[in-house]
């Protein structure tokens, strides 16, 4: 009985913020190593559920550079990455697109459907599109733009196809690749980052959820207990300018600001590791990673 009890107890905590989210849209990005774990992803896609459950609309947005690589490899085509993005040639596109938008899209939505829940692939390779860009250039130090191949940038997001299938029950399960904004077949490598970033803003989603391998932003990158709960965009702009956020996190906390800029009301960074981490960050009171507002 004192076990129901606490049961009780933690979905009375639970009802103030799922009433507060109910019908209001989240975009999950997931990616990195932690494609790689399978019980972490099996917790996420599990957490995603519930959230659809109770009345929220989840939208994910994954990568897979890892399972990239891989296939890469096993092709025998070496990876090269300029100024830390994949330089995709169409070879290496042609693997992105089996890999990212097959291979992975068609896994997590066979999971979500064997945990009682439904979703659909948005995905070049399987026909269904969602994402639109421009090839990306980026300067070098001398300001010279950069050819990286088939990278892009997104430009547009086609936001009837998500919303209409979110108002039916469906997960969108979005891979980061999109189609060339001028009427073209030609796939594009986009970061999933920035896909997520783009997703969210398109949509105005109440919440962009970064699920990474690390527990949120921190004061010092190698001391998990110098995470920071809750920040404002002030804030963490000037730990931008201040040197205080280097490496990896700095391009994710850039696309948090932009997603701020753009009308997304919180993002949230998670260490998807952790069991139910979710569920975990946005229903209970004291939440387990860094939210970052505008406010």
């Amino acid at each position: 009985m004192e076990q129901a009890m606490l049961k009780a107890d933690v979905l009375i905590e639970a009802m103030r913020w799922i009433r507060q989210h109910r019908g209001k849209i989240s975009v999950i990005k997931m990616g990195g190593s932690l494609m790689e774990d399978q019980a972490a992803i099996d917790h996420l896609l599990l957490d995603t559920v519930f959230m659809e459950t109770v009345g929220m609309r989840p939208v994910i947005v994954h990568g897979g550079g890892a399972a990239i690589s891989a296939a890469m490899n096993k092709a025998g085509i070496p990876p090269r990455f300029v100024q830390g993005r994949r330089y995709t040639d169409q070879p290496s596109l042609e693997i992105v697109k089996e890999v990212l938008g097959k291979e992975i899209s068609n896994s997590l939505v066979q999971k979500i459907s064997e945990f009682d829940g439904h979703a659909k692939a948005l995905s070049v390779t399987l026909g269904t599109n969602v994402l639109y860009g421009n090839k990306l250039l980026l300067p070098d130090e001398n300001g010279v733009p950069v050819d990286m191949g088939w990278v892009g940038d997104v430009t547009r997001v086609d936001t009837r196809t998500i919303l209409d299938l979110c108002n039916d029950g469906v997960i969108p399960v979005i891979p980061s690749i999109a189609l060339m904004d001028n009427g073209s077949n030609q796939a594009l490598n986009v970061n999933a980052d920035t896909a997520a970033t783009a997703v969210a803003k398109a949509l105005q989603a109440e919440k962009l959820v970064f699920v990474s391998e690390v527990n949120g932003l921190r004061t010092n990158p190698d001391d998990p207990n110098s995470m920071i709960e809750s920040i404002n965009a002030e804030k963490a702009r000037e730990m931008l300018a201040s040197g205080v956020i280097v490496g990896g996190m700095i391009p994710k906390i850039q696309a948090c600001l932009d997603s701020l800029d753009r009308g997304v009301k919180k993002i949230h960074i998670i260490n998807g590791r952790l069991r139910h981490s979710l569920l975990l960050e946005i229903f209970t009171s004291m939440g387990i990673g860094t939210e970052i507002t505008d406010f």
